[in-house]
Parts: C-alpha cells; structure tokens; sequence
C-alpha cells in the first residue's frame, strides 16, 4: 500500500484503524489511541507514538499485548487463522516447513513457556529463520519473567516497524 505520511496524517478514524488495526497483533486499540496524536511528521514518529502508548501501560497491559500473539507454528498456522500479517511472516521463517521433529520441538517449548511465562512467545520472524527462532524460544525459557516481558515488548515493536514500513513510504530523509 505504501502511503505517504501526509495521506495517513489526513485519514478518517475509521480508516486508520482500518489500515494500521494490525500492526500490533489484533490490538487495533493502539492504533485507535494514537490516531489522535497525529498529524505525524513522519514515519518514525507515526511509529514512536506507538511505542510510547505501550511504553506507558502497566505490566500487565504489555502482558495482555504478548497475549495477543499466536504461537508460532502452532495450530492458527495449521488450521489457516493466522492473521494475513502473521501468516506471512511465519511462511517467510519456515514455521510451516519443520520436519516432525522440529514441529514437535516447537510445541513442547512453546507450551512449556506459556506454562512459565503466562504468554507465548513473540519473536519478529521476517528477522529470523526457523534454527535461531528454535534456539531462541529454547534460551528465553531460562529468563525471568520481567525480563522476557521486555524481551517479548521489543520484538512486538520490531513486528510493528516492519510492518508499518510495508504500509507507509519511508521519509526521503530516512533513505540517504
């Protein structure tokens, strides 16, 4: 889609909302609060609006942002309800290419750390490829839960940069 800021600064709520509902996985509440901070002078401040909404809310906000993520490789991609956005990033990881044992790996790490953590694990996957997603849902399950809280926050935020960045021209400034 790839809008100019000037074009997403003049958008009705209801577009908005619409367009930028799923940046954060199913929490378009974020985008309904922040469209009333714009206009946006540009891309990355479209972008840190919305991580100084979810910097601002307590803990157990941020827990329910985690929540609201599906489990990687888990039964939304098998049974095809994934989000479009999340669909695509786990397809372009391999999430829907591990052999039977990788499969089976990925369910008892991602059941043992919801059991520990309350929440699934979140990693932004166009950055990774399915080995160090293995790897990493395997390390994080030695964190405290604080820690993988923030963790679990900072790649919601790189999920969200990406995906902002394939629905709003990059500033010109930001291209040199």
């Amino acid at each position: 889609m790839n809008m100019e800021i000037a074009t997403v600064n003049a958008l009705p709520y209801e577009d908005f909302v619409n367009i930028f509902g799923n940046v954060v996985e199913k929490c378009p509440i974020i985008t309904a609060a922040v469209w009333s901070r714009r206009p946006f002078v540009s891309l990355g401040a479209f972008e840190a609006a919305i991580s100084e909404f979810i910097d601002a809310l307590p803990e157990s906000g941020k827990e329910g942002i985690l929540r609201c993520h599906p489990d990687l490789a888990g039964r939304d991609l098998q049974s095809g309800t994934l989000t479009q956005e999340s669909r695509e990033e786990q397809t372009g990881a391999g999430m829907d290419a591990l052999d039977s044992s990788e499969a089976s790996r990925m369910a008892r790490l991602n059941d043992e750390y919801k059991e520990r953590f309350g929440f699934p694990f979140v990693i932004c996957a166009r950055m990774n490829d399915k080995a160090t997603i293995l790897r990493q849902l395997s390390e994080r399950l030695g964190n405290e839960r604080p820690v993988e809280r923030a963790r679990g926050i900072e790649e919601v935020k790189k999920i969200c940069r990406l995906r902002l960045q394939g629905l709003v021209l990059i500033d010109a400034l930001n291209k040199l």
